[in-house]
């Protein structure tokens, strides 16, 4: 009776560890068709498939940390899944969709853009378990990519005739892969006190959001990634000033006890 309940314990974990890596597959599955997506030229398709590929990525880690089953296999997995979703796939997308007729600086920024995102990752894994989980540093790849998806989607609802600017898109993509790379601190939003505790005027303003997503999907989402893009950089600055301040403040205090009264 012991060895059976054993066995059905070490089968339901077997099953347990398979869920979350099943979301890690979908989630690679969606890069390879924005992939080719972007070769056919149906760059929404392409953009789409990556805002799936953020949600399956958000959902693998949500999973594997609710049922304990995180993993160092789970973890280079989907590694190398958002490698995939997020770094090849805008990358080509952007490059197809807009960089093309700038040549080689075209392919070389859709390049710079998937090997930042490759050292982001790298970084990633290896401060796994050394700093606060509360928040990233660096952007995140899946929000440098869900910006790219989200500014083809933007300009395919509006229907803006012309040219696309690439000189914008190259600035762009720059900016992405410098955030990457950089120690500016991004909100993780793993606290359980963000969710546990919440005032009603929050819920509120959760509920617009969710409205303003579901009526204009593409100029909400393109607002709340631009929003929190610019939040890392301009945390940072605080963050930055508050310090400076502090140290003010105590090298004055240290000046004052110090001298003769």
């Amino acid at each position: 009776m012991k060895r059976k309940q054993q066995y059905e314990k070490k089968r339901l974990r077997r099953g347990i560890y398979i869920l979350p890596n099943i979301f890690t597959s979908l989630n690679i599955f969606c890069g390879f068709y924005s992939v080719i997506s972007s070769i056919e030229g149906k760059f929404t398709s392409a953009a789409i498939s990556i805002l799936v590929a953020v949600l399956f990525d958000v959902l693998d880690g949500k999973i594997a940390r609710a049922t304990r089953t995180t993993s160092k296999f789970g973890v280079e997995y989907d590694s190398l899944a958002d490698l995939i979703s997020f770094g090849l796939a805008p990358g080509l997308m952007m490059y197809l969709w807009a960089l093309k007729p700038l040549g080689r600086l075209g392919w070389l920024a859709a390049f710079l853009f998937m090997a930042c995102g490759a050292l982001r990752l790298a970084r990633f894994n290896t401060q796994v378990g050394s700093i606060s989980s509360d928040y990233f540093i660096g952007l995140p790849i899946p929000a440098g990519a869900g910006m790219n998806a989200t500014t083809v989607l933007l300009y395919h609802r509006f229907s803006i005739g012309g040219d696309i600017y690439p000189a914008l898109i190259l600035i762009m993509l720059y900016i992405l892969s410098f955030l990457m790379v950089s120690t500016v601190k991004y909100n993780s939003f793993k606290k359980p006190e963000l969710f546990r505790k919440m005032n009603f005027n929050v819920l509120v303003a959760a509920v617009l959001i969710l409205i303003f997503i579901a009526a204009q999907p593409p100029i909400a989402l393109f607002v709340l990634g631009s929003a929190y893009i610019v939040s890392g950089p301009i945390n940072t600055i605080r963050l930055h000033k508050i310090i400076r301040q502090e140290e003010t403040e105590t090298r004055e205090i240290n000046e004052h006890r110090s001298s003769p009264i």
